[in-house]
């Protein structure tokens, strides 16, 4: 006997496909604001590390690539611009523990702004690599939706 009515329409059921076994990347996705905060907590606690184990300038800005690339590929889609906004403030907050205070306040406020001026090449090129990583997710995240449409 064929069956009537929406049974016979739909076809057979599909199992749901098994979880995957091996080990995956996180893939959070945080919001504008969520992704300034992990990265300027990132370099803050990368930096207090580098003043207290390597007390260098050059190991600051290697550890700052890395935050800007997953800065860049966890902020989600609709958000992704504020990425290379933040990182610049990001670096320049890290660079405080490694900032010489023994002046005070005024002190640490040159020695920042002196490692600003002496480890750009970290900043504009960490900031480089993110827009790079930015641009190429929003265009692929417009083409979508314009396929979508």
């Amino acid at each position: 006997m064929a069956r009537r009515g929406p049974e016979a329409v739909r076809g057979p059921v599909a199992e749901p496909s098994p979880a995957p076994t091996g080990r995956r990347f996180p893939d959070p996705r945080l919001t504008g604001l969520g992704g300034g905060l992990f990265c300027v907590a990132s370099m803050l606690v990368l930096g207090a590390l580098d003043a207290l184990l390597f007390e260098s300038l050059i190991a600051y800005g290697v550890l700052f690539l890395p935050v800007c690339v997953l800065t860049a590929l966890w902020v989600r889609a609709g958000d992704v611009l504020t990425a290379p906004v933040a990182l610049p403030i990001a670096f320049g907050a890290g660079l405080f523990p490694l900032a010489d205070g023994s002046a005070g306040f005024p002190g640490s406020l040159m020695g920042v702004f002196t490692g600003l001026a002496t480890q750009a090449v970290w900043l504009y090129g960490g900031t480089l690599v993110a827009g790079v990583i930015v641009l190429v997710r929003r265009v692929r995240w417009v083409r979508a939706r314009r396929r979508r449409a």
